[in-house]
């Protein structure tokens, strides 16, 4: 057989690959397997086999489960999967056995809806085509609500929704209304979407308020991402009966520290104080710090009222105007913040250094402190800096410190990211009037640098093993390498620049290699581009019970410790710490591993609230400036256009490339660049750009911009005149400012 199959002809070898391939069920191959089973061993006949292969890939007829490597699509007839529904008519389900995502046409999807399970019928594979599937059964509904503006008629009302997971409006029972109103924003839950209904039908759950207003809107981006936007009083309620309680027995069963200077840092503007720091001179000449965290789990017990609803909410929300908390004001505001001149019950991580950041020695103990003075970063940071005022000595001490440990963490392989955060000034309306940036400074990383000690000394103290014995189930707050294919093409493009990026190696050598370029393009033109390249080359942090460390900042083991006011992972340590210190045995660990998975879903959630809260201003803002014409660079490239963020207000929105009317351009997705055909113009990541605000959807929150042409200096493509949007802008603004004059009457 061997002798004959090497001279196969193109259509023999097909009929050969094809007959092996439909013999192997769910095993995987590769070329080489596949030319050895059926006697093809030329060099020719092998790359014939390999090119084969990747072409029944791409129809789609086998699966490519990993580089080079394949496996036939184990689907019977019947299968069951996660329903995708997408507002663009994209169904399809993602089957259970093998994740291959299959086409569903709206006929076919007995209108299933984004995140069902369902059973579903294949249809006969036709080579060539992709394949599509029949949903037969909903097997499970995934509860979910649409927020949109209503529209009530005198005979009927429905919600008009703006969302990628539906494409028709929800019909509402005006009996079903909840008193919502023509304009109102609303939450609405659909009820039945009957076969022959175009249309699904729905009830209000909530009604937010009037379009526009403000708190409306930040209130349905947090229903948009399924995120709690109001406090439920019965909740409030309990934590109101709860007191402070610090009594000489609480007192005497604790390490009194409230004799040691002690102090918080914050923002200026934040309420909730969950840790401070303390020091003082020991008599060997080193420092005792003491870092001290807020005593939540003391007021919150398992499984309260109050600790169900944290545990739900897993985090605090942080908006442009609004903190929406995880516990109630009483408490995270309240008895366990830890505000000055009052005592107050920590969970101290105590250590001894020297002034150079060495630890000689350490522990860790409930603790009765009482801050002599509360500062903000602005108040700490002109201490550094002129050595004077109150507590001046011991900041510029701790700072000290605080650079020497920084500087041993990146010598250790620590990635060190610095980027500045968008921040709004907003008017008593909501309405944001202009825009500044968080920097992060020596004030803000001395804080920084004493709590990842902190939490790193009580994920060692729990997950490094004594002697033999095994490590307790425990929270850990991991990050994993970075991909190893980003990895290689930031290696290489960063090559084209004249940087070393090591894409192999220990994650210390690949760190510092990355630290060691990112120092060198400070102001340089290919900064953005690079910078934002490393950023996006890295893997998300998340809970686990699973220790593999924390690749970016370079440490074996890590967890939180330091927030339990606003993180419930946080509390969970804080229990888990308390009841290992004691001596109890290991809690099971896959009940731990559930409240890690939901606390890494929640944080996910919280953090695509707070970006779509940013785009909202974002957008808001710029619609006082339609027209303008701003300086900015390219932050990413996609088929669908360019997004482009602007230098004095880092504020980002898309040249859609329809409007690049002067080339047909192509995607370019390893070099990250749109590619003009005729006349070879890039658009690449991190150029520097001039671009005029061309079109803003507040609804939407998309902002549009047109690329200036730098000979003209006339904005490109199929937009409006820089002096039609300047009129716009001008409209707009008359409008806002009758709506206030009639908002102060």
């Amino acid at each position: 057989m061997s002798a004959k199959s090497k001279s196969l002809k193109p259509r023999r070898l097909q009929e050969a690959v094809m007959d092996y391939v439909g013999r192997q069920k769910n095993n995987t191959y590769n070329y080489k397997q596949v030319s050895h089973a059926i006697g093809v061993d030329t060099p020719a006949a092998q790359r014939a086999v390999a090119l084969f292969l990747a072409e029944l890939a791409f129809d789609g007829i086998i699966i490519e489960v990993a580089p080079g490597k394949f496996k036939s699509p184990a689907r019977t007839v019947v299968a069951t999967g996660v329903f995708s529904r997408r507002s663009n008519g994209t169904n399809s389900v993602i089957t259970d056995e093998d994740g291959e995502q299959i086409f569903v046409a709206e006929r076919n999807s007995m209108h299933a809806l984004n995140g069902d399970r369902v059973a579903i019928e294949v249809a006969a594979r036709v080579p060539g085509k992709d394949p599509e599937a029949i949903v037969t059964k909903i097997l499970e509904k995934n509860e979910q609500t649409f927020i949109g503006t209503l529209k009530v008629d005198k005979h009927f009302a429905y919600l008009l929704t703006d969302s990628k997971f539906l494409a028709t409006d929800i019909f509402i029972p005006k009996a079903k209304l909840r008193g919502g109103q023509t304009g109102d924003k609303a939450v609405v839950k659909i009820t039945e979407w009957p076969d022959d209904a175009k249309n699904p039908r729905g009830e209000v759950i909530d009604v937010l308020g009037a379009a526009g207003e403000n708190d409306t809107e930040i209130n349905a981006i947090m229903a948009e991402f399924g995120l709690p936007y109001k406090y439920p009083q019965s909740v409030e309620k309990a934590a109101d009966k709860i007191d402070a309680g610090i009594t000489p027995e609480v007192v005497a069963a604790r390490e009194d520290m409230r004799p040691v200077t002690t102090f918080t840092i914050d923002p200026k503007d934040a309420k909730d104080f969950d840790d401070a720091l303390s020091i003082r001179r020991l008599l060997n000449g080193n420092y005792e710090v003491g870092v001290h965290i807020a005593d939540v789990t003391h007021y919150v017990k398992p499984g309260s009222i109050i600790d169900r609803e944290a545990s739900d909410r897993a985090t605090s929300v942080y908006l442009v105007d609004r903190v929406v908390p995880m516990l109630p004001e009483h408490l995270c505001n309240g008895i366990c913040s830890l505000r000055p001149d009052e005592d107050k019950l920590a969970f101290s991580v105590i250590f001894e250094m020297t002034e150079q950041g060495d630890v000689e020695n350490s522990r860790i103990a409930r603790t009765v402190i009482r801050s002599n003075r509360r500062f903000t970063y602005e108040e700490a940071q002109e201490r550094i800096e002129t050595c004077e005022g109150d507590y001046a000595k011991e900041i510029n001490i701790l700072d000290k410190m605080a650079k020497a440990l920084r500087a041993k963490r990146y010598e250790n392989g620590s990635v060190e990211f610095d980027r500045a955060e968008v921040r709004f000034d907003i008017d008593e309306h909501g309405h944001p009037v202009s825009v500044y940036f968080k920097v992060s400074k020596d004030a803000n990383k001395l804080i920084e640098e004493f709590m990842l000690l902190a939490n790193r000394q009580v994920a060692t103290v729990i997950g490094q093993p004594v002697g033999k014995k095994k490590a307790k189930a425990f929270v850990y707050r991991v990050h994993d390498m970075p991909d190893p294919g980003k990895l290689a093409d930031l290696s290489s493009l960063a090559r084209n620049f004249g940087y070393k990026v090591k894409s192999t190696g220990t994650p210390r050598d690949v760190n510092r290699s990355i630290n060691r370029m990112l120092s060198d393009l400070k102001g340089k033109g290919e900064e953005n581009f690079l910078s934002t390249l490393a950023i996006r080359s890295m893997a998300k942090a998340i809970y686990t019970t699973t220790n593999i460390g924390h690749y970016g900042l370079g440490f074996e083991y890590y967890t939180h410790f330091t927030s339990p006011i606003r993180r419930y992972p946080d509390m969970m340590v804080h229990r888990l710490l308390e009841r290992y210190l004691s001596g109890a045995r290991s809690v099971n660990q896959a009940k731990l591993e559930e409240a890690c998975k939901h606390s890494s879903d929640m944080e996910q959630l919280a953090a695509n609230a707070e970006r779509a809260s940013i785009k909202y201003k974002q957008v808001e803002y710029m619609q006082d400036h339609l027209g303008e014409v701003y300086s900015g660079i390219i932050s990413g490239v996609t088929e669908w256009g360019i997004y482009v963020e602007l230098d004095d207000n880092k504020c980002e929105g898309l040249v859609p490339v329809r409007d690049l009317a002067d080339d047909y351009y192509d995607f370019d997705e390893k070099n990250y660049c749109l590619v003009g055909r005729r006349h070879n113009n890039r658009y690449r990541l991190g150029d520097p750009i001039k671009v005029q605000v061309a079109r803003c959807n507040l609804e939407r929150k998309q902002l549009d911009f047109a690329i200036v042409d730098p000979r003209t200096g006339v904005a490109a493509g199929s937009l409006e005149s820089r002096e039609g949007a300047k009129a716009a802008a001008d409209t707009l603004r008359g409008k806002r400012k009758n709506q206030r004059s009639r908002r102060r009457r």
